[in-house]
């Protein structure tokens, strides 16, 4: 799940370029049955990463059991298909299957917009809805409105993901520091790293990384109803209330004190992750989907993680989801595609390649830090601890968080306006759906 943002205004010409010169080829439809002789895929995963590895897997596994069909992957940018998803789905060149964001704002978005083919009864004849935990199907399933957590399943994913502390474990042994077990003792570490002149946190302002620091101190006063009203629509969100307020305070206070770097809010998440595996920073707060690729890329420091100190709610869910465009030309070839990567030998793999899979086999998971990682994400998800992302409530919000949190991050917006600025268009969205 690696996202990058680089390049978006190329990608949306060179996917502009490419559905115009495939509206100008004259190619006739497949069909979408189990004679197609095509399956054209899309997805985001870096080659390294542990989804990336475990879909070429996959694709490999599908080849075998699918002799004459073809596969014509194409791997795109994050922000590409984010950006660009309604116009290429509402084309007759969408891809058979491709991997999307789950959430209102997206997946929920397209399957109220007849977008995306229902799944559900797929998922019941091919049992995927026994392999998925109930957390885990929250994001699988739209109502008619496109809010996640009830009605059918219009996708499927196949592991999961939380926000985590990666931390470099010689620059904490350097500095005699321990691993913090509360809020307060994270702050004296990085208290500890800015008095010897080092900017502890590694960060991303001009993608999702900043916002997701924002929404887990955010969490630190939190509780699951909070959860269930901000991303549910449960009951109305108070901006000003405990939790965002105390999120945006303290956000713009780690800056102030030096813990998150100013020239930060222009750093995009490939930069900040690339920085920290060159042992630039101590500290890093991301995603479960960087860690395959730390495993592979830091070869000069031992490093390890832990779950933001004190919090029980943290940024989270299943990982993005397999989707199927309702004009795929294979829906069938889809289908199977999708049920491979949910086989013991793509799960066990993904496992042991740093990701954290759905239906492993737990006991052929044989490296202790992968195991360490997909025990803690049991561990909150057994304890309803996922809280989902802050940009998931509203279409356009992961736009408007990043251009917030940047606003923090530079000094030119107070913690108030911030908070009025991300209460708008979540409030419109709001009396767009009646609520």
């Amino acid at each position: 799940m690696f996202r990058s943002r680089s390049g978006v205004a190329a990608g949306a010409f060179l996917l502009a370029t490419s559905l115009a010169l495939a509206a100008c080829s004259g190619g006739g439809p497949e069909d979408e049955g189990s004679d197609a002789k095509t399956l054209t895929l899309w997805h985001y995963e870096g080659p390294t990463s542990a989804m990336g590895i475990a879909w070429t897997k996959a694709i490999e596994l599908f080849k075998a059991s699918h002799p004459g069909v073809e596969v014509k992957f194409e791997e795109k940018g994050f922000e590409q298909i984010q950006q660009n998803a309604q116009m290429i789905l509402n084309s007759d060149s969408a891809p058979d299957i491709m991997e999307y964001n789950k959430g209102n704002a997206t997946a929920g978005l397209l399957s109220k917009q007849g977008l995306l083919t229902d799944l559900t009864a797929e998922a019941a004849e091919r049992g995927w809805d026994k392999q998925l935990s109930a957390s885990l199907q929250t994001t699988a399933k739209y109502d008619d409105q496109g809010i996640m957590g009830s009605g059918k399943f219009f996708g499927i994913p196949n592991y999961g993901e939380y926000v985590m502390v990666y931390y470099n474990k010689d620059l904490f042994a350097k500095n005699n520091l321990a691993v913090p077990a509360t809020l307060d003792e994270f702050t004296k570490v990085m208290d500890a790293f800015v008095a010897k002149g080092q900017t502890p946190l590694a960060v991303g302002g001009a993608e999702y990384p900043a916002q997701q620091i924002f929404y887990e101190l955010a969490l630190a006063k939190a509780d699951r109803a909070f959860v269930d009203d901000y991303q549910l629509y449960k009951n109305q969100v108070d901006f000003k209330g405990p939790q965002l307020s105390y999120g945006a305070q303290t956000f713009a206070e780690w800056v102030a004190k030096g813990y998150i770097a100013k020239s930060s809010a222009g750093i995009k998440a490939e930069d900040m992750g690339v920085s920290w595996t060159q042992g630039k920073y101590p500290i890093l707060i991301s995603g479960s989907w960087w860690y395959g690729r730390f495993v592979s890329d830091v070869k000069n420091f031992p490093w390890g993680t832990f779950l933001f100190p004190g919090n029980r709610l943290h940024p989270g869910s299943s990982g993005n989801l397999w989707v199927v465009p309702e004009k795929s030309k294979a829906k069938s070839l889809a289908y199977d595609f999708i049920d491979i990567t949910m086989k013991p030998e793509v799960q066990n793999l993904l496992g042991n390649s740093g990701g954290v899979p759905v239906a492993a086999d737990p006991a052929a998971i044989t490296d202790a830090k992968n195991k360490e990682l997909i025990d803690n994400f049991t561990k909150i998800s057994g304890a309803d601890g996922l809280a989902f992302y802050p940009d998931w409530p509203a279409p356009g919000y992961y736009d408007v968080l990043v251009s917030g949190v940047q606003g923090l991050i530079s000094g030119s917006k107070t913690p108030a306006a911030f908070l009025d600025e991300i209460a708008k268009p979540y409030q419109e969205n709001l009396a767009d759906l009646g609520k």
